[in-house]
């Protein structure tokens, strides 16, 4: 099933019973949205190559942000999660809809392994946040951009499926944080979610981390170790990598200089923004902005 909607574009690929690939592609210059009911067998991975998007819970009352390089993971045998997706203009989404059933089909030797699948955890809601693997990256853009006779296309992509879950599940030499049961409590992870909110609207002057664990009412030890596991990173390492995506499209958009992009994302003066640009991308402001000039 595909569907064009003027420069937005949309195409599911069912791969077998219980196991789906969506494909949506926002070129236009507004959000567009998407909604789909899933019931609660489903496993749901949502894999965000350029731009972002939002997925709204409980009339939008909980949300989860799926942002640029950025994938996620959410999975509640309790109670339904449709996917009601607002996806923003510029930005590409892979979503996989995997059966529970079919999942264990495929990692039935790793339930161990994939901590969510144990024993201990398979009746409780999980929700994982983590950036794309470079690996997995390459074949996410293998997917989208697949070059091949339509006849073996599903096949193709089924393959690519196999390959993208394998990567994206293999467990850093670093290890994996064990099954949070912290995350089970839906009110703590709307807390840690408000704390990520707070973070990206005050970017230029955020609070201290006692600040910030006052605001959303939990104690500094909760907001470290649910952040950590929410977002696979701490606060201020996570502040830091928005910031610099944030001044990225800002000097993209040829608005600013390179003085002012520092200013709107914290740094005082020019040469301490210049050096967290280089420590990020492993180049300058002003010589990105030439790159992307000597592109057009």
């Amino acid at each position: 099933m595909s569907k064009n909607v003027a420069q937005s574009t949309f195409e599911e690929t069912n791969l077998e019973n219980g196991f789906h690939v969506l494909h949506f592609q926002n070129e236009s210059s507004e959000n567009q949205l998407f909604e789909r009911d899933i019931d609660s067998t489903y496993i749901q991975l949502h894999f965000c190559l350029k731009g972002a998007s939002k997925f709204l819970f409980n009339n939008g009352s909980y949300t989860f942000d799926v942002l640029d390089k950025r994938s996620i993971l959410l999975y509640n045998p309790q109670r339904k999660l449709p996917i009601n997706l607002v996806i923003n203009p510029k930005t590409t989404l892979v979503s996989l809809l995997i059966s529970i059933e079919k999942f264990h089909s495929l990692f039935s030797k790793e339930a161990g392994y994939i901590h969510f699948l144990s024993d201990d955890n398979i009746n409780k809601k999980y929700y994982d946040d983590q950036d794309i693997k470079p690996t997995v990256m390459i074949v996410l853009q293998q997917i989208i951009n697949a070059n091949v006779n339509s006849a073996i296309k599903d096949l193709y992509i089924k393959g690519k499926i196999y390959e993208l879950l394998s990567l994206h599940f293999q467990k850093d030499d670093a290890g994996v944080g064990e099954y949070c049961p912290f995350l089970v409590d839906e009110q703590n992870v709307l807390k840690i979610r408000k704390a990520k909110d707070i973070i990206i609207a005050h970017m230029a002057e955020p609070p201290s981390l006692q600040e910030l664990a006052n605001e959303i009412g939990l104690n500094i030890k909760k907001l470290k170790e649910g952040f950590k596991q929410i977002y696979g990173d701490t606060v201020y390492s996570f502040l830091f990598d928005y910031k610099m995506e944030h001044a990225r499209r800002l000097l993209e958009s040829n608005q600013h200089n390179v003085n002012e992009v520092g200013l709107k994302v914290g740094y005082s003066t020019a040469s301490h923004f210049i050096a967290a640009f280089k420590k990020k991308f492993g180049t300058t402001p002003k010589k990105y902005v030439m790159s992307l000039q000597s592109n057009t």
